[in-house]
């Protein structure tokens, strides 16, 4: 986006080829043009970074300590940073049972920081365009995309979609759960589907959430009231609500008061009305997993290597961990980008905790989706149980910070 295309055009070389301009890719850009690399990052669709545009992404994203962390050394935190919302505690509620089931997991259990930081994702793509286009040594092509990739024994030789092919020593595919990249690499995916969708909105409430993001569980999957700063003078907060796929193409199309009604039965008023101010989005849950992290001069980051339910801000925030390892072996040894010993590393490092972290998110949503009494009983006992025991929820908080 700094240069026309056809300048860019004459360059051939480069060190890196990201295919994926979403939160992952960017920050993936900026992170490598940070440390020095020159990276070229290509996607077909030009992101839209402001809230009101037509097919603006209104989800949000929890950045945890780890993940700020990571950002910061992309060059990215400062820009973010004013615009986000503190996450101090993490409150699970269970109404599914006779007697409901509150119980907060405070950060400063563990840490003097809080657990995260909340960000609305147009609003993460906007900082994230301006601040590759501070960096010379990063090319952003929006409206190309990666096409086909032929790797050699110290390169590869990438084709986008416009015909015009780079050579890159490594190819790092954030192109979503459906990425290109992966097919073309000729790497397997298992995944499982759960027959339930998510509905994302945000909503203005009576009640202030004091930096509190409340996860609340009856059947179909949780209701998640993640914070965000004020709207119109009144607190606000980011809604993830799951249900079951017919369920939540049902509510989906209700009109807005049938739509505030339903919502605020299903948050038991926790926050006292609330009022939609966005609108509503609706999104397939998966989990997935690939068979494995890398080809010949290609590594697999984000949603094109796991995808997991909305549950507990693991998603993105494992997709910084894949980000933060092959930055750490880049930075290491630079004459060894892309090689297999910097891949097999990466593979080492990272896909036993995705594995791991996959299987756990999948257990906690097949819990929330119980709607028999025992099964909710179980659930409403386990959350007592698990915080009930000091050091338990302390490396709980713990292994949800990545920290274990």
């Amino acid at each position: 986006m700094k240069r026309p295309m056809s300048l860019h055009m004459e360059r051939t070389t480069t060190d890196i080829v990201i295919a994926g301009g979403g939160v992952a890719g960017l920050t993936a850009a900026a992170a490598f043009g940070t440390a020095g690399f020159s990276v070229t990052i290509v996607d077909p669709t030009p992101p839209v970074t402001t809230g009101d545009a037509e097919g603006s992404d209104l989800r949000t994203t929890a950045f945890l300590q780890p993940a700020q962390q990571f950002l910061e050394t992309a060059g990215l935190w400062s820009r973010l940073a004013p615009f986000a919302t503190p996450l101090q505690v993490m409150r699970i509620v269970d109404i599914g049972t006779e007697d409901p089931v509150m119980r907060d997991f405070n950060a400063v259990d563990i840490s003097e920081k809080p657990f995260g930081w909340n960000l609305p994702n147009w609003l993460l793509r906007r900082e994230m365009v301006a601040r590759l286009a501070e960096l010379p040594n990063v090319d952003f092509l929006p409206g190309t995309g990666f096409a086909q990739m032929l790797a050699r024994n110290d390169t590869t030789i990438v084709t986008l979609s416009d015909g015009s092919q780079l050579n890159a020593k490594l190819v790092i595919g954030a192109d979503g759960r459906n990425s290109a990249v992966r097919r073309a690499a000729g790497i397997d995916v298992k995944t499982t589907r759960y027959g339930q969708k998510a509905l994302t909105f945000a909503v203005t409430h009576d009640a202030p959430h004091e930096n509190i993001s409340t996860e609340i569980h009856r059947s179909g999957g949780p209701f998640t009231l993640v914070p965000l700063p004020d709207h119109d003078g009144k607190p606000c907060s980011s809604v993830v609500w799951m249900e079951h796929g017919a369920e939540a193409n049902r509510l989906a199309s209700l009109p807005e008061p049938d739509f505030e009604a339903a919502a605020n039965d299903r948050s038991a008023f926790l926050y006292g009305p609330l009022q939609l101010v966005s609108r509503r989005s609706i999104w397939p849950i998966i989990s997935q997993v690939t068979e494995t992290l890398t080809a010949p001069r290609c590594a697999l980051v984000a949603e094109a290597a796991h995808v997991m339910p909305p549950i507990g801000a693991q998603g993105l925030n494992m997709s910084l961990k894949d980000l933060a390892s092959l930055l750490e072996l880049a930075t290491a040894a630079p004459a060894d980008l892309g090689a297999p010993k910097m891949l097999d590393a990466y593979a080492r490092q990272r896909h036993p905790d995705i594995k791991l972290r996959v299987t756990g998110i999948d257990a906690l949503n097949r819990a929330s989706i119980a709607g028999s009494p025992m099964m909710q009983s179980l659930r409403s006992k386990g959350i007592e149980a698990l915080y009930g025991v000091a050091p338990v929820r302390r490396t709980l908080m713990q292994m949800g910070l990545g920290a274990r």
